[in-house]
């Protein structure tokens, strides 16, 4: 908004000139020369003038964002605040047009810090509970949120962490008033009964057993616990189980009576909107709830200064030991916030970090993690490491130690602070990159303390120095303000298991969400586009720019986005390229992408992509490496010209190849203890036949082949299948055309090779057992998949029909699985059904589930139940149009952020259509006939013959 005002205040005061000087026939002059005796005036005129329209032009910039009944607080950078004179809301409004949708959220500022001992949990139970209906929303009624937002296509949630609650919904700009209404509604008029309290406690049950599946995040519970004994961070958000279990409905309503109230809430408006009649709609439905009638309660409680090192160990059931080292660190809105940021930057962010050099580069870890707390009071910096294959605990610790002590000492180098600084300023660029990843940071913010911190925190990260850097570590990084902690895993006779990957370290260290998060997060978009279907904006494919430059398939969009470069490519070098071969040889290659070329080695890229805060990242799927790329717009050309150089010449150095056997080894253990990894493991291996490219080879078998693997496969391999041939790079942004296309044609100029996919013309499955056990120690939750080979390809003229009906059957909400499953029945935290979208061969259908041990066979029944109400009786005429309205308004939302249209527009070129395919999506989607959703099901599925898997630690009887 600053921009458009500064623009708008040039333009309104010329314009005002000219009207004022064409009374006396003054033809845009600043002083009248035709009046002589007003000469000596002149210079006072001017001024007056200048006054006057830079007035006008204030009453008129901000008479369109004023509304009767707010006041405006304050604007910084493109958002403006109100407060809601009536009832003391607060008012957030960041109007943004280049996608037509929005994110509207509501932050409470109430969080797991509010509980006491027995009310542990109650914040996030209350957080589910706000979507079971109000005095006029209600699911009997047809109307209740989930309803009312999966017809509209939306991504919303729910999210409770230590300082806050939030909803939000991201959906298309014309729901906006029905959302307001419908927030507004629940703020006060939430029905809070007794029978949505007890299925929804099973249900919040399920999801902290399922944490409890992971050792990493036990290990992060101990810490916090071990690290505060006052202050209420000591307990996690979640809650102990007995809490979850015991609290009851009248301890909840008190909890949402004292808490719920438009005086303790920010409404944030972000995206496709006018301000004025954004405001009258809050007005309108907001207005008219009073304010809390008391204070507010506070936590006024201040832990108190720890007086030694505190240690804690994890022992269980696990594939590889982890250390964490802990330290106290100030709030948020604390003034050394930034440099402790930059110092966490500096220690553990990218190759360049010290403790990536000092641990990852000498394979005593297989990568080390930092997590930064952003609370309101006094939180934690935690350093992760995963031991590598070999390592011990007490080597990690000490190295990262001595580090940490060598960094104190001896300061850090201008160079390190500037690639930090360029980092954090570019990462900030990137959080405004669609309105749902401006509300998910602009509501951490607001948590915080002070939503200005959006922007406050960039104009002190740029002015921290290097003394402030040697000055907080030695503040903060103290050993009496530490707490270490070891994960130790056993095996039986309690031996410790070597093996680690870097992954993402932090389950725990995030908040508890109302569905399990993924592509309906702020900040994080879709894989692909496949639920696309819709229009924005117009027609996508006019605006495209398609072009064959130096054999490579290139696709560019601009979007509305500022500033900002995203790119997506790929190339058939996935694990199907394997054959026969060495199964590890795929991934191993692409891991060695970014480990140097033959120009430079990897720090000296990682240099040069750390010092404009860029990034560059290579993933190897089944079928393709996939490649993901940010910079910003300036910084296009430097990031396709290292994209290049990485692809055509990797170093493929003995040194970085055995690191890179020992970092594939330790992952595929780390991954062993995760029960929804076992069940979809085994589930390939049941339904799919020995050969096809989507059948996991066993894990022992992988492990061998990491052992057996040469370098000189690798450069084979690499050789046979690299190449400019069947690759597609999309770009899209912030794009100066003439740049990029002259920077992909020098950076690719030259490279010749390559090969198309691997195509299975036939369905290959296997005759397994119907039923399968993984038995897993200590795990709290059982994972379950059900399914079978769908025997259709995404292509397939019975895709569509098929993924409709099973999307009305086990997608979201509304979806009859976890309409009865977890929400009537209680039984679960997530149930779901999908169909495999792949885009070469013919995929499968499944069903994935987590259950309680206890709750585990009534889980299973109830599922199969739901599968045969829907296989005998199909689905109706109400439901398949309502779900393709679903589809059409999640197009919308899909497409809102550069990383979503460019995996819309590569998914759509690799599975073989134009890129006109996303605006013929709709048309396709609405001419789907029920006839043909009904008979797909019956056509492709056989209930009484899919595969049935589960993966934990099982009662007894269910290991049969």
């Amino acid at each position: 908004m600053a921009a458009v005002v500064d623009t708008e205040l040039s333009h309104a005061t010329f314009d005002f000139l000219d009207k004022l000087h064409s009374l006396t026939g003054c033809k845009g002059q600043l002083v009248c020369d035709k009046v002589p005796h007003l000469s000596l005036l002149g210079d006072i005129m001017r001024r007056c003038i200048w006054l006057v329209g830079i007035l006008f032009l204030t009453m008129t910039a901000h008479a369109a964002a004023v509304v009767d009944g707010f006041a405006h607080v304050r604007t910084v950078g493109a958002i403006d605040e109100y407060t809601l004179k009536a009832n003391g809301l607060q008012v957030l409004l960041l109007p943004e047009h280049s996608s037509p949708t929005l994110t509207f959220m509501v932050t409470y500022r109430v969080g797991s810090k509010n509980e006491v001992t027995g009310t542990t949990g109650a914040t996030h139970l209350l957080e589910h509970l706000m979507f079971k209906g109000t005095t006029q929303r209600d699911r009997s009624k047809g109307n209740n949120v989930d309803q009312m937002l999966e017809r509209t296509g939306a991504r919303y949630n729910a999210t409770t962490w230590l300082d806050r609650t939030n909803y939000y919904e991201n959906l298309a700009s014309e729901h906006l008033a029905s959302v307001a209404d419908m927030e507004a509604d629940r703020m006060r008029n939430l029905l809070l009964r007794e029978e949505d309290r007890q299925p929804e406690m099973t249900v919040v049950r399920n999801e902290f057993e399922r944490g409890e599946n992971s050792p990493i995040q036990s290990l992060y519970k101990e810490i916090y616990q071990s690290a505060f004994v006052a202050h209420p961070y000591h307990h996690s958000t979640i809650g102990h189980r007995s809490d979850i279990e015991k609290v009851s409905i009248e301890k909840l309503r008190e909890f949402y009576n004292t808490y719920y109230w438009p005086d303790n809430a920010t409404v944030s408006i972000i995206g496709d909107f006018q301000p004025a009649q954004a405001l009258e709609i809050v007005k309108k439905t907001f207005g008219a709830l009073p304010h809390s009638p008391r204070a507010i309660p506070s936590v006024y409680t201040e832990e108190p200064a720890q007086t030694g090192a505190r240690r804690v160990t994890v022992k269980r059931a696990g594939q590889l030991g982890v250390v964490a080292i802990a330290h106290k660190i100030p709030a948020a809105t604390h003034p050394d916030y930034a440099a402790v940021s930059l110092l966490s930057a500096i220690l553990a962010d990218g190759k360049n970090s010290r403790l990536y050099k000092a641990v990852t580069d000498k394979n005593l870890s297989t990568g080390v993690e930092a997590d930064t707390g952003f609370n309101s009071d006094p939180s934690l910096h935690i350093i992760f490491a995963p031991l590598a294959p070999g390592a011990k605990h007490a080597d990690i610790e000490n190295a990262i130690v001595q580090e940490v002590e060598r960094l104190k000492r001896d300061g850090v180098t201008e160079g390190e602070l500037k690639a930090a600084i360029a980092k954090t300023l570019a990462d900030s660029a990137f959080k405004r990159d669609g309105s749902f990843a401006v509300a998910g940071n602009l509501n951490e913010c607001i948590a915080a303390g002070d939503w200005s911190l959006f922007y406050a925190l960039d104009n002190a990260t740029e002015k921290v120095t290097v003394a402030d850097i040697v000055r907080v570590a030695r503040s903060y990084l103290n050993e009496d303000q530490s707490v270490v902690g070891w994960f130790v895993p056993t095996v039986a006779g309690g031996a410790a298991v070597p093996g680690a990957t870097k992954s993402n370290l932090f389950p725990a260290g995030g908040p508890s969400y109302y569905r399990s998060p993924g592509i309906d997060t702020p900040g994080v978009t879709a894989a692909s586009a496949e639920a696309a279907g819709g229009v924005v904006a117009g027609a996508i494919a006019p605006k495209v720019r398609r072009s064959k430059i130096t054999g490579i398939d290139v696709i560019a969009y601009p979007t509305g986005v500022k500033n900002v470069f995203t790119l997506r490519a790929s190339l058939p070098a996935g694990r199907a390229r394997a054959g026969t071969g060495n199964p590890s040889i795929p991934m191993l290659t692409g891991m060695l992408l970014d480990q140097g070329t033959l120009k430079q080695d990897k720090f000296s890229i990682a240099e040069k992509l750390e010092a404009v805060g860029a990034s560059i990242n290579f993933g190897v799927g089944i079928d393709l490496l996939e490649i993901s790329a940010k910079s910003l717009k300036k910084d296009a050309p430097l990031l396709l010209s290292l994209i290049a150089e990485q692809l055509r010449a990797p170093a493929f150095s003995e040194d970085e190849f055995a690191k890179a056997k020992k970092q594939y080894a330790g992952a595929l253990q780390r991954r062993l203890e995760s029960t929804d990894f076992r069940a979809a493991d085994a589930f390939t291996r049941a339904v799919y036949a020995d050969g096809h490219p989507s059948r996991n080879p066993g894990t022992d078998e992988l492990l061998a082949a990491v052992e057996s693997a040469r370098l000189e496969d690798v450069k084979a391999f690499h050789k046979a299948n690299y190449g400019p041939e069947h690759m597609t790079l999309v770009m899209t942004g912030d794009l100066d055309m003439s740049t990029l296309q002259a920077a992909v044609e020098q950076s690719f100029s030259g490279w010749s090779g390559g090969v198309s996919a691997v195509k299975n013309s036939k369905l290959e499955i296997v005759q397994a057992p119907q039923d399968q056990v993984v038995v897993m120690a200590d795990k709290t939750s059982v994972s379950v998949v059900l399914g079978q080979v769908s025997g259709l390809r995404y292509n397939d003229p019975d895709y569509q029909a098929l993924r409709l009906a099973t999307a009305i059957f086990g997608s979201g909400f509304t979806g009859r699985l976890m309409a009865n499953v977890r929400d009537k029945e209680g039984l679960t935290y997530d149930v779901s059904a999908y169909l495999a979208n792949d885009m070469f061969r013919a995929g499968d259908w499944k069903i994935s589930a987590s259950f309680s041990p206890a709750m585990l066979e009534k889980g299973i029944a109830s599922t199969r139940r739901q599968l045969e109400l829907w296989f005998d009786a199909g689905v109706t005429s109400d439901e398949i149009a309502s779900r393709k309205t679903n589809l059409i308004g999640s197009f919308k939302v899909n497409l809102a952020t550069t990383g979503g249209m460019a995996d819309a527009l590569l998914a759509a070129v690799n599975r073989g259509y134009d890129v006109g395919w996303l605006d013929d999506f709709p048309v396709k989607i609405n001419a789907i006939k029920d006839e043909q959703v009904n008979g797909a099901i019956k056509k492709y599925l056989k209930p009484n013959q899919m595969v049935l898997i589960k993966a934990g630690t099982l009662p007894v009887s269910s290991q049969q």
